[in-house]
């Protein structure tokens, strides 16, 4: 097999289920990390820049529909700059092997959550 081939499916894979609302993000997160070898910290620098193109066009097409909120938005954007920007610091300040268990546990909540919601609507 091509040394391309598993990344690109990988990637057009989590991008279609990004596109459907599923967190493709994360899933390319666990693919990186798992199946292609790639360490942690690389894999999360990989996955914002993933994001950022997807997150664009989520937005164009959200305002396209009339789904945005601009109060909303005013009110979020500054908060999630700073909070982003400190989450940033203090994740590169402290060990990654600290950061393993509680990401992996968010994802568990996440997906019990998600698990959860739908049994009780389904």
């Amino acid at each position: 097999m091509k040394d391309w081939l598993l990344p690109f499916l990988c990637g057009a894979a989590t991008g279609v289920l990004s596109a459907w609302g599923v967190g493709g993000g994360t899933l390319l997160l666990l693919c990186m990390t798992l199946f292609l070898g790639v360490d942690q910290l690389t894999a999360q620098g990989i996955n914002l820049l993933y994001f950022l193109p997807t997150a664009g066009v989520s937005l164009l097409f959200h305002r396209k529909n009339g789904y945005l909120d601009a109060s909303v938005l005013k009110s979020a954007i500054p908060f999630g700059v700073v909070f982003a920007v400190g989450g940033a610091l203090i994740s590169s300040a402290i060990d990654l092997s600290f950061l393993r268990i509680p990401f992996g546990l968010f994802l568990l909540a996440a997906g019990s959550s998600m698990l959860m919601r739908r049994s009780k609507h389904g």
